[in-house]
């Protein structure tokens, strides 16, 4: 049952806004109804304890701009840019009053899908202001996934560049526009805007200021996109307090101050370049925020060199790249004070390479979108670093380990990883029947890793209870790309699994038994068959073969211990 507001009156609009075309008439689904959220006495307890400080996004940027309004706040080197927090305030403010003048609601979702550019931080904290919620979407999805958040979200608008890495997203634009009809608005941050409007004429003439009130800080800020095991991302609600509380900790626990420079490294849109401490914590510090425009050490360590740049965050794969690019590079990388590591697990054999090769201290983050975040400490032993992913934020994480039947298990034992505390969400949006399997009846995530705590209270990651592959730090959930392989004529059932892989952590492997008398399908055709569907590249199959049969447990159902056992004995195959 959700709970329903009346939109705003046209005659209601600010003087801004007169001209401006009218949304239609109509109800938008209060956010907060679709939410599960902490119970009243656990958000008094936090409050309490200072964690949840009453602070807002646009209210944290207002203060920052009003403190130094001239230090710089983004630069975006593929376009010479540089911002000021004074002019990062103010680009919201027009930008939130244009959409406003647009019709865009408080409570009303608009999926934004930048790559790491200026603008993303422009639409973000015009959102923020408005008090409309950005679902966070990432520059790999495409048709399939991009559909799903704008119907499921009832999204208003969608945000997106011209083109990026050889794709053109005005094409995927229209595309979805045609199968959402709550979307009203496609808005073109880069590039040339085609049937669309341009972002720029977007935002109303200076000066300008959203006439709303803006959100409180317990009301939701965002969506994000869960990892998911079970098909297209579940979406996660994060609310201005809870949100800016893990930023706080982070920068505590990381040394961020408003002299740091961090290198956004991954797509801006990642809870863990968001977050860990990355660019909002960066923002919130007052510190300095350089984009990448390109993940690899060619890019990005001219850039360290020349933004003096203190920290940024990796994953695995990357972290491999760029020690090895370190030992020969021209490029004085000494600024760099710590690397933070995370979205999968890092080997011990590669951690303990960070130190030698950078030169600078290595910080392991274990976290996820639904909240809790582990982090080793600055001040930890060299041998906790590297053999650790850390221990959490706050004093009011709670961390419970237990077997199958949710029983506690003793320190040192290896089991299931459960967690709540004052930034771990209460449930997805809009998801009752994935809110009871994912969480306990007293509030803790299950968040499907297997883990051991050790005695000083870090835990090490052992593995994955859940059908997810975590392929490089991106997620995949099996049955969604098992459902498109079975929408292929030729196939008759498959199944998805992880294999080891020295490079990426894991990678994908299908296997697939085809229908009799069916002309077979060469595995290359099978994988541009998924392809083709709209899936996001990393998530078409790495490896297809073909079987005659699964194997099955004893129960009969089949045994996909026994096809990631195969998977492993003979990877290397396409």
């Amino acid at each position: 049952m959700t709970t329903e507001k009346p939109l705003p009156d046209p005659a209601d609009t600010p003087p801004h806004a007169t001209a401006a075309a009218a949304r239609p008439r109509g109800t938008v689904t209060d956010p907060a109804a679709l939410a599960p959220t902490w119970p009243e006495e656990f958000a008094e307890r936090y409050r309490a304890a200072g964690w949840w400080r009453g602070e807002t996004f646009g209210g944290m940027l207002r203060e920052r701009a009003a403190a130094h309004p001239d230090r710089v706040a983004v630069v975006d080197p593929a376009t010479d840019r540089r911002w000021t927090y004074g002019e990062l305030d103010a680009r919201a403010d027009r930008l939130a009053a244009g959409m406003l003048a647009r019709g865009i609601a408080p409570g009303e979702r608009v999926v934004v899908q930048l790559p790491n550019i200026a603008e993303f931080f422009e639409v973000v904290f015009a959102l923020f202001r408005i008090g409309a919620l950005p679902v966070f979407a990432l520059p790999a999805h495409r048709e399939t996934e991009i559909a799903y958040f704008c119907r499921f979200t009832e999204a208003a608008a969608y945000v997106v560049a011209a083109e990026h890495g050889g794709y053109d997203y005005r094409a995927l634009a229209a595309h979805v526009r045609a199968e959402v009809p709550t979307l009203r608005h496609v808005w073109v941050a880069q590039g040339d805007p085609g049937e669309f409007e341009a972002l720029a004429d977007v935002a109303a003439p200076a000066p300008a200021r959203p006439d709303v009130p803006g959100p409180a800080p317990h009301d939701l800020a965002f969506l994000q996109l869960s990892g998911g095991s079970t098909g297209v991302p579940k979406l996660i609600p994060r609310t201005h307090d809870d949100y800016l509380y893990s930023l706080r900790g982070s920068n505590e626990i990381c040394g961020v101050d408003e002299h740091s420079v961090y290198l956004c490294v991954l797509p801006a849109a990642h809870n863990f370049p968001l977050s860990s401490p990355g660019t909002l914590g960066a923002l919130y510090a007052g510190a300095r925020v350089v984009l990448c425009p390109q993940p690899g050490p060619d890019t990005a360590f001219p850039l360290i060199e020349r933004e003096g740049v203190t920290l940024t965050g990796l994953v695995p794969p990357l972290a491999l790249l760029w020690t090895r690019a370190a030992e020969t590079t021209s490029h004085d990388l000494g600024s760099l004070d710590v690397l933070l590591v995370g979205g999968a697990k890092f080997s011990e054999e590669a951690a303990r390479r960070v130190r030698p090769a950078l030169g600078c201290a290595l910080q392991q983050v274990f976290g996820m979108a639904e909240g809790l975040v582990n982090y080793t400490r600055l001040d930890d032993p060299e041998e906790t670093v590297v053999t650790t992913q850390g221990r959490p934020i706050s004093p009011d994480d709670e961390i419970r380990v237990v077997d199958d039947a949710d029983d506690d298990l003793p320190p040192g034992a290896t089991g299931h990883l459960l967690t709540r505390g004052p930034y771990t969400i209460r449930g997805y949006w809009n998801a009752p029947e994935h809110n009871a399997r994912s969480f306990t009846a007293d509030g803790f995530y299950r968040t499907g890793d297997i883990v051991r705590l050790t005695d000083t209270g870090h835990l090490v990651v052992e593995g994955r209870a859940k059908d997810q592959i975590n392929r490089g730090g991106e997620k995949i959930a099996a049955e969604e790309v098992e459902n498109h392989l079975l929408a292929h004529s030729a196939v008759h059932d498959a199944n998805v699994v992880g294999e080891p892989d020295p490079y990426l952590g894991e990678r994908t492997c299908a296997y697939v038994i085809l229908r009799p008398g069916a002309e077979p399908p060469t595995a290359l055709a099978v994988k541009r068959f998924v392809r083709a569907r709209g899936l996001a590249a990393y998530k078409v199959p790495d490896r297809v073969e073909f079987v005659d049969a699964f194997p099955h447990t004893g129960v009969g159902k089949i045994s996909k211990k026994d096809l990631r056992a195969a998977a492993a004995q003979r990877p290397g195959t396409p």
